[in-house]
């Protein structure tokens, strides 16, 4: 058996290499799990940029400056050494570019367990554990594709939301989210609209071709193409939540409202090669939001998990309710994965398109 890699240079996205390595002979306690498919999204691209300030290139090491991009997807064990977990299940969770990796499990529960590799212990739990699908009700059983692609993000979307509510949205009368059509952006605008303690407007930025899109989603109160930012009412206390990492238009805005941008939450890096905003501005100073944090903080007053399965349903609600709006597509194959990724960094992808991905096929 041959284990398939796409590793990926850490200074430079778009240079990548296949990597292939014989099988590994497993120790007592390690599991081998065959990746059958995972997503691919803008999301993977904000792991990749933000791989060493918050630690993502740790979860899979690769050698000298190379790095594992992580991605969400389905996989089956193949081979067990671990007492309690079985040949034949199927798991969700956090995996490297890759048709098969080795875990070892601890914490086992009935639906969960958590990988206890060494170096994954000062890494956030969140990414760390994996579901076993075998008593999952059917209807998450019908949804993989969309547990890759959009759960995860839908989850962020949803910690946002939570965040934003727990701080009463920092009294703004209108909350901007740019990359509108980013799936982590149109979950959170469809929380905030559905959210009965929020009372002010939401704005979607997006590109003209992504316009349409955004209109379907039917999640915002108004939509804003890029270069039309002038068009904001400047008297509206306003939060903006930044998917795009667009320095550019974080400057505008803060220019544009002053002292009105009471808050501005930078989350994702869609335009990841584009330079981040820098220096002074108007306005409330540009702080970067990682999602582990308020989750840890409803552990504590919530209970452990609590946040999480409320995410996690709310993001199955919303996944199956754009079921029919994102059109999702199998790539297959090492290369064409590799292309892929490229097609993903050059934003070429159509919002409208949901990328699932295998290296097994």
């Amino acid at each position: 058996m041959v284990i398939t890699e796409i590793w990926v240079n850490r200074d430079d996205y778009r240079n990548t290499v296949i990597i292939e390595a014989d099988k590994p002979e497993l120790n007592d306690g390690e599991i081998l799990v065959s990746i059958d498919k995972f997503g691919l999204t803008a999301n993977n691209v904000s792991y990749a940029v933000s791989g060493d300030s918050i630690g993502y290139w740790a979860y899979y090491p690769a050698e000298k400056n190379w790095g594992k991009v992580p991605v969400w997807g389905m996989a089956d064990i193949i081979e067990s050494k671990c007492d309690g977990i079985a040949v034949g299940e199927r798991i969700w969770g956090f995996f490297p570019m890759s048709s098969h990796v080795v875990l070892k499990p601890g914490q086992i529960k009935k639906q969960t367990f958590a990988d206890m590799a060494e170096h994954r212990q000062i890494l956030p739990l969140f990414y760390n554990q994996y579901q076993r699908t075998e008593a999952e009700p059917d209807y998450l059983k019908l949804l993989e594709d969309e547990r890759c692609l959009l759960f995860p993000l839908f989850a962020t979307s949803f910690v946002l939301n939570d965040f934003l509510e727990d701080n009463d949205f920092f009294d703004a009368e209108q909350i901007l989210v740019g990359s509108v059509s980013s799936k982590t952006g149109f979950g959170l605008a469809s929380f905030l609209t559905q959210n009965e303690e929020y009372r002010g407007k939401v704005v979607g930025l997006t590109s003209k071709g992504n316009a349409d899109f955004v209109q379907r989603l039917n999640c915002c109160d108004e939509i804003i193409i890029y270069g039309g930012e002038s068009e904001l009412d400047k008297t509206k206390r306003s939060v903006f939540v930044d998917m795009s990492g667009n320095g550019a238009l974080v400057t505008t805005l803060h220019a544009h409202l002053e002292q009105n941008m009471v808050q501005s939450i930078g989350v994702g890096a869609t335009h990841w090669d584009e330079k981040r905003a820098r220096g002074p501005m108007p306005g409330a100073r540009p702080v970067f939001f990682f999602a582990p944090a308020q989750m840890d903080k409803r552990d504590k007053e919530w209970g452990e998990g609590m946040l999480f399965q409320k995410a996690f349903a709310a993001g199955a609600q919303l996944a199956a309710s754009v079921k029919d709006i994102v059109n999702i597509e199998l790539i297959e194959g090492p290369q064409n994965v590799e292309q892929i990724w490229k097609d993903m960094l050059d934003n070429k992808i159509s919002a409208r398109r949901g990328i699932m991905a295998s290296l097994n096929k």
